[in-house]
């Protein structure tokens, strides 16, 4: 039987929705908020309002480019941090009240473990995922992580920066570089 799931992700700055059946992505929508461009940086209000804005768009995306109707999904899944907690709140509250009113399982996701766990998500030809136990370097906007992962929700983070994130140096040359 297939398992039909909608993820929902607004830690920061883009509404990202998908739709997953089993392991497969179906459909992967993300909205980019233009609008922090000329503050040089993300703006946590604006990002929240953007994101109330994109969410429902986004996520009726999401349904058509996969084929499948909100009657077919089986649970939602959000993301409950790390993150800007406005931009979280909104992705929080479209997932549970979708959930609540499809009648669907509702999951909450650590962001950081769901950047580990991606490597899972494969379609059925591929099968090149890590073996247990393995170490793992996160490295984004926020969060510079070393971690010693023991089996799917069994990690434990084993070093990782004490101010800045590795990855905000990558972020900001990005924007440098257009």
């Amino acid at each position: 039987m297939n398992t039909f799931i909608l993820g929902i992700e607004s830690s920061c700055d883009d509404t990202s929705a998908a739709i997953l059946c089993n392991t497969r992505v179906l459909a992967n929508i993300i909205a980019n908020q233009e609008v922090h461009k000329k503050f040089g940086g993300v703006v946590p209000e604006l990002a929240s309002r953007a994101h109330q804005q994109n969410i429902i768009p986004v996520v009726d995306i999401a349904l058509k480019e996969a084929k499948i109707n909100k009657n077919q999904l089986h649970a939602v899944a959000y993301t409950r941090g790390p993150g800007l907690l406005g931009s979280l709140l909104v992705g929080s509250s479209f997932a549970k009240a979708f959930a609540l009113a499809s009648g669907v399982k509702l999951i909450e996701v650590d962001h950081m473990e769901a950047h580990i766990l991606a490597h899972f998500l494969t379609d059925d030809k591929e099968k090149n995922t890590p073996e247990f136990p393995f170490l793992c370097l996160t490295v984004s906007g926020g969060h510079t992580q070393i971690v010693k992962v023991d089996a799917h929700f069994d990690m434990e983070i084993i070093g990782k920066t004490i101010d800045d994130a590795a990855g905000e140096t990558f972020d900001k040359a990005a924007k440098i570089m257009g």
